[in-house]
């Protein structure tokens, strides 16, 4: 802990100290009515955290995302191309879907590492949001 102010003066030293307690107890409360906010969202249905996935747009004021159509027709076929062809790797698969002229949201090319992430959150795109580790209504379509 850093004391600011007379380093023999134990009352500033005190003082200090419970400030940064409180602080740190105001840092606490403010993250756990967050928490209770997101969760209380996401069980009534709502999209509760960051921005929308890949694959879907968030709207402001609306509770459920709205499927990208452009990102949501390289999903299905990249989940096609992944049960027809197993063996293939993340560099055969980006290079299928940006061959294909599949971009993402923001207009570019796709790359490995949003591939995997696509591929590792199937349940997602197949409609179940977890949320918390609990299941919450969907706030989203299943794309796949």
């Amino acid at each position: 802990m850093k004391v600011i102010g007379h380093k023999k003066d134990s009352s500033v030293f005190l003082i200090n100290g419970l400030m940064e307690l409180l602080d740190a107890y105001q840092r606490f409360e403010i993250s756990k009515k967050l928490n209770r906010g997101r969760n209380k969202k996401a069980k009534q249905g709502g999209y509760s955290v960051g921005r929308a996935a890949l694959g879907y747009n968030a709207s402001k004021g609306h509770k459920a995302n709205e499927t990208n159509l452009n990102e949501a027709l390289a999903f299905q076929r990249l989940f096609e191309r992944k049960e027809l062809f197993p063996d293939w790797s993340l560099s055969q698969l980006v290079f299928q879907l940006n061959y294909d002229c599949f971009t993402t949201q923001q207009g570019k090319r796709f790359t490995k590492l949003q591939v995997n992430r696509i591929l590792d959150r199937i349940s997602f795109y197949q409609g179940l949001y977890l949320h918390g580790g609990i299941q919450a209504a969907g706030p989203h379509q299943a794309i796949i």
